[in-house]
């Protein structure tokens, strides 16, 4: 547990205390345009998600992991997600959101911290990949000084407010393999 143990927040499995930030966080249309969502989830099919969310990141591809403060661990604050996660090449897309009243306190610096030293030690990954907009520019900032380096540039990539936009891809090759 140290792993993923912070001084301001812990990342742990999901619990099904956690639904009501999930389906805060899921049906919150204001972000759908960052992923493939164009409609709200149930919380029947949120809490049938929570109970299968303990599968392993070798049979399920992914980990979803709730972002909690030290001093709260019940209450979830956000999520952390590894992706696409592919065991030949080790590898994985990272993707962080918190809650509106959590944001601005470096909690998702923090997060990235300890998903990376998850990644890269326990999980003997040697790559980790973030896709942002480049309107997301607190985004942009987390994975830059989060060790991560822009490699590239997908233009118009994603449409919002019917304009298209281009997102960066940022990767950070775990430090141990260099």
């Amino acid at each position: 547990m140290r792993l993923l143990k912070g001084q301001h927040i812990l990342l742990r499995a999901l619990e099904p205390t956690d639904i009501e930030a999930l389906y805060t966080m899921e049906n919150d249309d204001r972000l759908w345009w960052l992923g493939e969502t164009t409609a709200p989830y149930s919380k029947t099919l949120l809490t049938d998600y929570l109970s299968h969310a303990a599968e392993d990141i070798y049979t399920a591809k992914q980990l979803r992991l709730a972002i909690a403060r030290i001093e709260n661990l019940s209450h979830a604050i956000g999520f952390v997600d590894l992706y696409d996660f592919v065991p030949k090449y080790r590898r994985a897309g990272v993707g962080i959101a918190l809650l509106e009243e959590a944001r601005g306190n470096g909690f998702a610096t923090e997060a990235l911290e300890l998903l990376k030293q998850y990644a890269f030690t326990t999980l003997q990954m040697h790559q980790l990949y973030s896709e942002v907009p480049m309107s997301n520019t607190a985004s942009v900032q987390l994975f830059s000084h989060g060790g991560f380096v822009q490699c590239g540039v997908k233009k118009e990539w994603l449409l919002h407010n019917q304009t298209w936009e281009d997102v960066q891809l940022f990767q950070c090759i775990c430090p141990a393999h260099k």
